[in-house]
């Protein structure tokens, strides 16, 4: 964060590890359960844009798919996604105060470029998780509705095709990460500013929301592209690892050659983001200054 207290200045290595543990056990703590608020709330939303992202259906298309999978389904795959954002999101904000504190005390650099350094750090950490993401697709795409009952199972398959398999859809999610956090970061402090100062802790939490809101709005539909081609590369089991360039051009392709076609679902991945990053953003300040 813009105003963290993990700048500190230390003056040992032996100063600096307490001085992190001290300062950044929190933040990932608050980023956990930030994460399992949110993906609570949210998941059958995600999964509408699931639907939208791999197969180009309208909204009302996709939601009529989902209520045909019945009520039993709506939760399906939940699993993938709460292990893999809240620990994404304890690593996000963690690594996050970690590496600004590291690279503050080591270097010379400007704060501004230290942070953003950080940031990207962080978001390529955190690609390290991408196994969860991948599964997370196969249970949400019906097509595998019969192949799979359960994330074990899921993990199982993919096991036969060696590990590069889990890792299906790497490139689009680099790609995404580490920009995302980098101006995730650098713009929360000063649109927070932008707002009317905030005198009392519902006040707070209000305008905790609206920047994470805003912020998650404007980086989803700014990403929103990268989402669609992980989708799709992930949903294929086996078979030749196409490049993200080929993927697109094909994506691109299908859709008529129209920005209109490959942005389908961004609405709703807009509205989606407000809500989702509200809460993530608002919980993780609130459990912050409780901790």
């Amino acid at each position: 964060m813009m105003d963290s207290e993990g700048c500190a200045p230390v003056n040992s290595k032996q100063d600096l590890s307490h001085h992190i543990k001290a300062t950044s056990g929190k933040h990932y703590l608050c980023g956990y359960c930030a994460a399992f608020t949110n993906i609570a709330v949210t998941f059958p939303i995600q999964k509408v844009l699931f639907r939208q992202q791999l197969y180009g259906l309208k909204t009302k298309d996709a939601v009529h798919q989902l209520q045909k999978d019945g009520i039993r389904n709506l939760y399906r795959g939940i699993l993938p996604p709460l292990m893999q954002k809240t620990t994404t999101l304890a690593l996000m904000f963690g690594l996050y105060e970690d590496f600004s504190s590291l690279l503050h005390s080591h270097t010379s650099a400007p704060e501004l470029f230290t942070r953003s350094i950080a940031a990207v750090l962080a978001g390529t950490t955190e690609a390290l998780l991408t196994p969860f993401e991948r599964v997370q697709t196969l249970l949400q795409d019906y097509k595998y509705h019969d192949k799979f009952t359960n994330t074990y199972q899921a993990f199982k398959v993919l096991k036969d095709y060696g590990i590069r398999e889990y890792y299906r859809g790497l490139v689009p999610i680099l790609l995404r990460n580490g920009p995302s956090n980098a101006l995730f970061f650098g713009l929360r402090g000063p649109i927070k500013q932008c707002l009317p100062e905030a005198t009392s802790y519902s006040a707070h939490l209000v305008n905790d929301f609206i920047c994470g809101g805003l912020l998650g709005a404007m980086l989803g539909f700014l990403f929103f592209p990268m989402n669609v081609v992980k989708a799709r590369m992930q949903s294929q089991i086996g078979g030749e690892f196409q490049s993200f360039s080929k993927v697109f051009v094909k994506i691109w392709l299908e859709r008529d050659r129209k920005l209109i076609h490959l942005f389908r679902g961004a609405h709703l991945n807009y509205h989606r983001s407000v809500l989702s990053w509200g809460i993530i953003n608002a919980t993780y300040e609130f459990l912050l200054k409780l901790l």
